[in-house]
């Protein structure tokens, strides 16, 4: 899908983007190291400064580690895993490490809070004013939010079949080719005996698929360097055309189905594909996208409700504004600006 949706309230600004396939027909990059997505968890609930749990976290549930001599049970752990989203606790039920590293990250939180709260951290002036800025700042967003809110009922079946209606041009889903291939690393740089290596193997692999009735799947599950794939038989699944490199996409476009590529030398190596199936290029299905346009929609009333209300707001309450002053304090801005410059 391409550009933006035009049109009346209707039209969005952004168009939903289909189901997201594997980007590309190159190994996928190694996962985020477990340390930098530990830092992007929510935060931990926060500690219990008094004297340490014994009998009322067993009842809330199994020890699961203690921690600042408070135990913390299986049930805490499991409120602070619903807090996070389904994309991360899908990642963190894949890995275990992660998910260690993951809450070694909440108990050192815990931890810090209560070293901060022991020494009174909170209640230094500096810091004091920015905990009521925060205060303030969450009261009036959350109760605009809850002022802005749209009727549940919104937007209604003729208000979504408008903006589908209205959107179809931006709602193309592009010509995909549902891929295999079996892959031969060779670093860029890399000497000449790790080259003839390489090719070597690319060779031996090109004489098997050229054998009577050679099975692509299997020898990409013997061979391939793409080992998260190996098992797949090296199935890339469904990609969409602009996510193809130039290279894989120029030799898929003249391949016909079931037919094999010659190796694609890239910059991390050898690519021999496949092409399984092609799908044209479509206009997706109401029924596809209704969720997106739904919150779209949703997202777009609350946004004008929330501009209507604070325009009542200073309308109903103007404020008296003495211009001097204001005049002498944007003065001082640019005087300031200058000077920083």
């Amino acid at each position: 899908m391409a550009g933006a949706w035009g049109g009346t309230e209707a039209a969005l600004a952004q168009n939903p983007p289909p189901a997201a396939p594997q980007r590309a027909v190159k190994p996928k990059a190694p996962a985020a190291a477990p340390a930098a997505a530990a830092a992007a968890q929510p935060a931990a609930p926060a500690p219990h400064t008094g004297a340490p749990h014994t009998g009322a976290a067993a009842s809330a549930g199994e020890l699961v580690a203690r921690v600042g001599g408070r135990d913390v049970s299986s049930s805490e752990i499991r409120t602070f895993l619903a807090a996070v989203g389904p994309d991360q606790r899908a990642a963190l039920a894949r890995d275990p490490a992660l998910l260690n590293q993951t809450l070694r990250a909440m108990f050192a939180r815990q931890l810090i809070l209560k070293e901060a709260a022991d020494k009174k951290w909170q209640e230094q002036p500096a810091i004091a004013a920015q905990l009521a800025k925060l205060r303030e700042e969450a009261i009036v967003e959350t109760y605009l939010q809850s002022v802005s809110a749209p009727p549940e009922n919104y937007p209604d079946e003729a208000e979504i079949q408008k903006a589908y209606d209205a959107n179809k041009g931006a709602l193309v889903m592009p010509r995909r080719f549902h891929l295999a291939q079996i892959y031969v690393a060779l670093a860029e740089g890399s000497d000449s005996a790790a080259e003839e290596k390489a090719k070597a193997k690319v060779a031996d692999i090109q004489a098997k698929l050229k054998q009577p009735k050679a099975d692509f799947a299997q020898i990409a599950k013997d061979t391939t360097d793409q080992r998260d794939l190996a098992d797949k038989g090296g199935d890339l699944g469904w990609l969409p055309e602009p996510q193809l490199v130039p290279e894989i996409k120029t030799r898929v476009m003249g391949m016909t189905v079931n037919a094999v590529s010659e190796p694609i030398k890239l910059a991390d190596g050898y690519h021999i594909v496949k092409l399984i199936e092609t799908k044209p290029s479509e206009t997706m299905a109401l029924a596809d996208v209704r969720d997106t346009l739904v919150q779209r929609l949703r997202a777009q009333r609350a946004e004008l409700n929330r501009r209507a209300y604070v325009a009542r707001v200073l309308e109903q309450n103007p404020p008296a504004v003495n211009e001097i002053a204001l005049s002498r304090i944007a003065g001082e801005l640019t005087q300031s600006a200058g000077a920083a410059r």
